[in-house]
């Protein structure tokens, strides 16, 4: 090798390896890429009787056989698949999760996620207004789009239960809930986290508040799971009322999906349905301080270009809390991204 000229500053490791983590961070958004497409394309549940090879693959996917095999090659690099000495490819533990029948199933999650890599390219307009990006995008709010477009709508609500299954025993072990009476989940989804609840604690009784479209989801998991009599399922908007008579109410990951002045709307909401000694737990991602990496700091900017909402810090939650009447309390850490911050009414 012939030695470096001498008037030639040699590669400083520091500025190297910032070099290195730029394209790291760049490139990125390709794995994702391919794991959405592997994703639409169903390859783990046509893998899952066993390996097969890139023709037979695209055949059944209506794909390029050689651009199919390029794609499945680098998945296999990431640990997704595997490739034979015959060119047969087969699922890893990992690729497991992308079946639609695995109990961690993370296919909707990856479908919807190409709704939000779509509306990342016009994220320049949320940046530039403050606004989401995702009308820009659709043409439509999200939420109206998702209930005009039923299928996207179904992976966005199958991506939000696959997050719950993920979540739900993070927050039911890192908080007391033993002494709750009446649990109200207010935009519960398809009731995951209140099922859990209710089945940990047999003495308490549930409801679950959704929008008309999601309810009947809902009510078939609690007959599914014996809980129909436990628990009342009711549509209703969140904005305007929310069941009275509970002693504990839940709003998880919904306050993020909201600007200030309609995240007030929703809490003032509770306040009002709130008896003197019940509680509020608001289940989100905490902003850490400083430089502090977070994964909240990655969904506050999704929130941003999808709703035009936020994470927050924890002095802004109690700040937020205070103008709709109610005192932040504790805020207990789980074995997840989120936290439970615990209010209570303030008079």
């Amino acid at each position: 090798m012939a030695d470096q000229p001498a008037d030639q500053p040699a590669a400083q490791p520091a500025a190297l390896e910032g070099v290195l983590r730029i394209l790291q961070i760049n490139e990125a958004h390709i794995c994702g890429h391919m794991l959405q497409l592997a994703a639409e394309l169903g390859i783990a549940d046509l893998l899952a009787a066993g390996p097969r090879d890139a023709a037979g693959l695209a055949a059944d996917t209506g794909s390029d056989p050689d651009a199919l095999h390029r794609l499945l090659r680098f998945l296999a690099g990431q640990g997704i698949f595997t490739e034979d000495d015959a060119g047969r490819f087969s699922l890893t533990p990992t690729g497991d999760c992308l079946r639609s029948d695995h109990p961690q199933s993370l296919l909707d999650l990856l479908r919807w996620s190409t709704v939000v890599s779509r509306t990342f390219q016009d994220a320049r307009y949320s940046l530039r207004t403050g606004l989401p990006a995702f009308p820009e995008a659709f043409g439509q709010p999200l939420f109206e789009y998702l209930r005009d477009h039923p299928e996207v709508g179904g992976h966005f609500n199958g991506a939000m239960a696959g997050f719950s299954r993920l979540e739900s025993a993070a927050v039911t072990g890192a908080y007391d809930f033993s002494g709750a009476r009446v649990v109200v989940d207010v935009a519960g989804g398809d009731g995951t986290l209140l099922a859990d609840l209710l089945k940990a604690h047999p003495a308490a009784e549930g409801v679950l508040m959704e929008q008309p479209h999601v309810v009947v989801g809902a009510a078939r998991r609690f007959e599914a799971e014996g809980l129909s009599a436990r628990c009342r399922v009711v549509s209703g908007d969140f904005f305007d009322e929310i069941p009275a008579a509970g002693d504990l109410y839940i709003l998880k990951s919904i306050i993020h999906d909201w600007a200030d002045d309609d995240a007030l709307r929703i809490l003032t909401a509770c306040r009002r349905a709130m008896a003197p000694g019940s509680r509020l737990l608001l289940i989100e991602s905490v902003v850490p301080p400083g430089n502090t990496p977070g994964e909240a700091k990655l969904r506050d900017v999704v929130m941003l270009t999808l709703l035009g909402g936020r994470e927050r810090t924890r002095e802004e939650y109690a700040q937020l809390l205070g103008k709709a009447g109610l005192r932040l309390g504790q805020v207990v850490a789980t074995r997840s991204p989120l936290q439970i911050l615990e209010a209570v009414p303030s008079d």
